[in-house]
């Protein structure tokens, strides 16, 4: 089994904490006690509270995934990772397009000595994110097909040695057909309940649909945290992910 897959039905439940600080964080985690599995900590969050809040929600017994998209030279990403690892993050992640020898570089910090009694997260790559469609890949001059593109760059992290992808719901099925089956872990932003609205994601699907196509995790950001309920909210996904299983 890869590093933290999921074994329950809410571990399969990230709830991005994409908010500006941590008593906006700690509110959410409160009011969702027991019903999450893991707990993604991006950009705007780390940006502004630092290693020390990431430190702080994992010793509250909560799972953390460090959505930090590493992007630089391998070295650079050895160091990242293990970093995190010593954060005591379940999961973090790479950019496919960092190419392979940057996400093999990923790998290969947790043997140090000081962390070897750790156990060290997934790490998984970012393909092709869901706020990008054709026109914007285009922009970026690469012209093959969006569901190509996440295929292809999905291969190179598989042979990389990575645990997993972060990909959107619309090319699950194809990862699972034409790149590996499970354990490769294939973690789902853009997930939208029927309910809610899609936002700025462009490639997105509901839980339900998500898990039966093969997904791990699935993420939800703003349908639970800006819900004027995040704990129903969450409660009626669980609902969904149960019913797919």
């Amino acid at each position: 089994m890869k590093p933290n897959t999921p074994t329950s039905i809410k571990d399969r439940l990230v709830v991005a904490l994409d908010v500006p600080d941590r008593a906006s964080a700690l509110r959410l985690i409160e009011r969702l006690g027991g019903l999450v599995g893991m707990y993604k900590v991006g950009l705007q969050l780390y940006t502004a509270e630092g290693p020390q809040f990431v430190r702080e929600i994992v010793a509250a017994g909560e799972r953390v995934f460090l959505d930090l998209k590493f992007h630089d030279i391998p070295n650079t990403v050895t160091g990242a990772t293990r970093s995190a690892a010593r954060l005591g993050v379940s999961i973090t992640d790479v950019h496919c397009l960092g190419g392979f020898e940057m996400m093999h570089a990923a790998t290969l910090g947790f043997s140090d000595t000081d962390i070897i009694w750790i156990t060290r997260p997934a790490v998984l790559a970012v393909t092709v994110l869901t706020s990008m469609d054709q026109a914007s890949l285009n922009e970026v001059g690469i012209t093959a097909d969006v569901e190509s593109e996440v295929v292809r760059l999905a291969k190179l992290a598989y042979d990389a040695g990575l645990d997993g992808v972060v990909a959107s719901p619309q090319e699950i099925n194809l990862i699972r057909e034409r790149v590996a089956a499970e354990p490769f872990i294939i973690l789902t932003p853009g997930i939208r309940p029927a309910w809610s609205e899609s936002g700025d994601q462009k490639r997105v699907a509901t839980p339900e649909k998500a898990i039966r196509d093969g997904a791990d995790f699935i993420v939800i950001g703003r349908a639970i945290t800006a819900s004027p309920d995040p704990r129903a909210a969450a409660e009626r996904v669980i609902e969904e992910i149960n019913a797919s299983l």
